[in-house]
């Protein structure tokens, strides 16, 4: 057995360390956007394969045997090349996500289906919106809409005119303390944030409610069908590993609607 990783999530991390003490050859690939990514306790390669062929050149040299995508809910390009890559070559292959979020009481979102239609859900009167979706999908926001800006970000470089908005960098997990303190310093009117689920990022959904603020919620790219798990200990059985100490009933983190602690 020689599993390649595709990481970039806590999930993958989790997993990792799963297969690293059960002694599984692995190699563990990030994406490369990150300049400082979390050091991992296998085999670690960095940037993209070449698309769905160097995918395919990569998976026959190493000699993988399976594959298991990890990557964010929302790095399409990536699954959608494994999903070909593994196909023509008929490698096992394995998708390990969190599960979306979901509204409880309280809640006042409103789910869109991309980036471009979050754009246009915005309001037209100028507001201040925390724009909670990363680095890569800013510009068409500032291009094309009148409001200011709150961006939080994990490494620096992403600049903004003071007048557009401000830049917050820092990395999750997030509290519900901490996220109540930021919307409120910032006078926040909306939030737009990427259906990516999981407990590391849920805090922003918790202090809107708390404050009654309305969410804009990006749904996930939709992707061709591919077997999927949502825990560790699910990823280990495919694999046909025994689920290890801490993941038996491993699960992905709370839904947003669930009790803050």
């Amino acid at each position: 057995m020689h599993v390649l990783l595709l990481g970039g999530t806590t999930e993958a991390s989790q997993l990792a360390q799963a297969l690293a003490r059960a002694g599984v050859p692995a190699t563990f690939s990030y994406a490369g956007r990150t300049a400082q990514p979390i050091a991992q306790p296998l085999p670690t390669r960095v940037g993209g394969f070449g698309g769905p062929d160097g995918l395919a050149a990569f998976l026959r040299q190493q000699r993988i045997t399976h594959v298991i995508d990890a990557t964010h809910p929302f790095a399409a390009q990536m699954s959608r090349h494994a999903i070909e890559a593994c196909a023509r070559l008929g490698v096992p292959l394995l998708a390990l996500q969190r599960p979306p979020w979901r509204p409880g009481p309280g809640d006042r979102w409103h789910s869109v289906p991309d980036f471009d239609a979050a754009v246009r859900a915005l309001p037209t009167a100028p507001s201040r919106v925390f724009l909670a979706i990363g680095r890569q999908q800013v510009q068409p926001f500032l291009q094309h809409t009148p409001h200011w800006y709150l961006l939080r970000v994990v490494e620096p470089g992403l600049e903004v005119a003071p007048q557009r908005g401000t830049v917050v960098v820092q990395r999750g997990p997030y509290t519900l303390e901490d996220d109540l303190a930021l919307l409120r310093a910032h006078r926040i009117e909306w939030i737009v944030a990427k259906n990516s689920g999981g407990e590391g990022g849920q805090a922003k959904l918790e202090a809107a409610r708390v404050l009654g603020l309305p969410v804009l919620l990006i749904e996930r790219p939709t992707l061709p069908p591919r077997p999927l798990v949502e825990t560790v200990a699910e990823a280990l059985q495919w694999l046909g590993l025994p689920a290890q100490e801490g993941h038996a009933n491993l699960n992905t983190g709370p839904s947003a609607h669930a009790p803050a602690a």
